[in-house]
C-alpha cells in the first residue's frame, strides 16, 4: 500500500527562515518542558529532529501536524510510546493548535458522520487494506481489541482470556442464540461456538473480514452477515459487541442501544467492550480521524449511560484500559518482526504511519488518557443482581 507524501512546502533557505525555525523550536521546547522531553537529548523519550519543518507543523496543526511530520520522517523518537504518554499526562496537546479539532467538530455538529452509507468508509480505509497486515500483527484468532493479561500470558493466551471473560460475564449456556455486533475476522464467534456450544450470528461491514470469518467458522453453528448492525433483525438470548462501539458515533448511541434492546430477549444480557474517553466529546483525535479510523469517536461514561437509560440497566462496569498498553506493544513488536515480508506491499511512509498509530495509542492508555471498558447490561435488571466476573 503506497501512501501519499505530505505537501508542506520546501525548507526555507533565508536568514529569516532560520530565525523562524529557532523561534518555533523555542516555543515548542517550552511546551514540552512540563513533560520532561528535550530535543536531541540522550533519553529514549527525547525527540530527534531530522527536519526543522517539524516545529512549525506541530505548533500550527497540533496532533495532526505531529503525526504527519513523523510520517514524513521529519522527527524520530526511540520510545515514541513513552514520549506520547508524557505529552498526554502533562496535557501538552491541549495547548497546541485546535484548528484541526475545530474543523472536525464543525463537521460532526452539522452532519452525522456515522450514517449507514458513511460508516463504510472505515472498512475501505482501515479494515480492508489487507488481511496479511492483520494476520502478521494479531494473535492466531485475529482479535483486534484489548487483551486481558495475567502474568506470563502470551498474546494468544491473553486474547483467549478476554474472550472467556466475555462469555462468562454473559453466562453463556449451550444452545443459546448469540449476536456478535462487529464480528471482525470471526475469532470471538468461533471461540463462543467452540467453547460454550452456542449458536452465533456475527455482522461486519468489511467484505474481507466477512469472507475470512466465514472461512474461520466453517463447520460451526455460526452465520456471518455482511451488513450494518442497523439492518439486523431477529431475537437473541445474548449480545456482545467487542471494539465496534467506537464507530457508532455520538448521534447514534441511543439508537444503538434501542436497536440492541429490540433484538434481545427480555431476560437477555448485552456486553459492550469499548475504548472510552474521560470527557464527553463530539470529535475524535484529528490524526486518527484522518489516517486510521475515519468517522470514529470515543464515548464517555456519561454518553454511554445517557444512551442506555431508556433501554437497559447497567449490571457491571469493568475498567482495564492499562491492559491495552501491553496489547498494543505486542502488536507493534509483531508488526516490526514481520515488516520484511510486509514491505513487499506497504511503503516506508505506511510503516511510519502504522508505527505512530500503535505506539501513540499505547502511550494514550499508559497515561490513562484513554480507557477500556466492559459494560454488562440487562433490559430490566436481574433479580438479586449478578456476581462480578473478573
Amino acid at each position: 500500500m503506497r501512501t501519499e507524501p505530505l505537501q508542506s512546502g520546501v525548507l526555507p533557505s533565508s536568514r529569516e527562515g532560520s530565525r523562524r525555525f529557532v523561534r518555533d523550536r523555542q516555543s515548542l521546547q517550552r511546551l514540552l518542558q512540563g513533560a520532561d522531553i528535550d530535543f536531541d537529548g540522550p533519553r529514549p523519550w527525547d525527540i530527534r529532529i531530522n527536519d526543522p519543518r517539524a516545529f512549525r507543523a506541530i505548533l500550527t496543526r497540533g496532533s495532526l501536524g505531529a503525526g504527519e511530520s513523523y510520517m514524513e520522517g521529519w522527527w524520530d523518537c526511540v520510545a515514541l510510546d513513552e514520549m506520547i504518554a508524557r505529552v498526554l499526562s502533562a496535557r501538552v496537546q491541549q495547548r497546541l493548535s485546535r484548528a484541526a479539532v475545530l474543523r472536525i467538530g464543525l463537521l460532526a455538529l452539522m452532519s452525522n458522520p456515522q450514517t449507514i452509507r458513511r460508516s463504510r468508509k472505515v472498512a475501505r480505509q482501515h479494515y480492508d487494506i489487507g488481511d496479511d497486515l492483520y494476520a502478521a500483527m494479531l494473535d492466531p484468532r485475529m482479535i483486534y481489541s484489548c487483551a486481558y493479561w495475567q502474568e506470563g500470558d502470551t498474546l494468544a493466551a491473553a486474547q483467549e482470556r478476554k474472550l472467556d471473560l466475555v462469555c462468562r460475564k454473559l453466562r453463556l449456556q449451550p444452545g443459546m442464540r448469540v449476536l456478535d455486533i462487529g464480528c471482525g475476522w470471526g475469532g470471538a464467534a468461533q471461540f463462543a461456538a467452540q467453547r460454550y456450544g452456542v449458536e452465533v450470528v456475527g455482522c461486519t461491514i468489511s467484505a474481507l473480514q466477512a469472507d475470512a470469518a466465514r472461512e474461520r467458522c466453517a463447520g460451526l453453528p455460526v452465520e456471518i452477515l455482511l451488513t450494518d448492525y442497523r439492518n439486523l433483525q431477529g431475537r437473541f438470548d445474548r449480545i456482545f459487541s467487542i471494539g465496534m462501539f467506537e464507530h457508532v458515533g455520538r448521534r447514534n448511541y441511543r439508537s444503538f442501544m434501542q436497536h440492541a434492546r429490540s433484538l434481545l430477549a427480555p431476560d437477555g444480557l448485552l456486553l459492550l467492550h469499548t475504548i472510552g474517553s474521560n470527557r464527553s466529546r463530539v470529535t475524535t483525535e484529528p490524526w486518527i480521524e484522518k489516517y486510521i479510523f475515519p468517522n470514529s469517536m470515543l464515548p464517555s461514561t456519561a454518553q454511554i449511560a445517557a444512551a442506555a437509560e431508556t433501554s437497559f440497566q447497567i449490571e457491571d462496569w469493568h475498567s482495564f484500559g492499562w491492559h491495552y498498553d501491553r496489547t498494543l506493544m505486542h502488536w507493534q513488536a509483531n508488526f516490526d518482526a514481520q515488516w520484511p515480508q510486509l514491505a513487499q506491499r506497504y511503503d516506508e511512509r505506511f510503516r511510519r504511519m502504522w508505527r505512530y498509530y500503535l505506539l501513540s495509542c499505547a502511550g494514550s492508555f499508559r497515561s490513562r488518557y484513554n480507557q477500556l471498558w466492559q459494560i454488562l447490561f440487562s433490559p430490566s435488571g436481574v433479580p438479586g443482581g449478578l456476581a462480578q466476573v473478573r
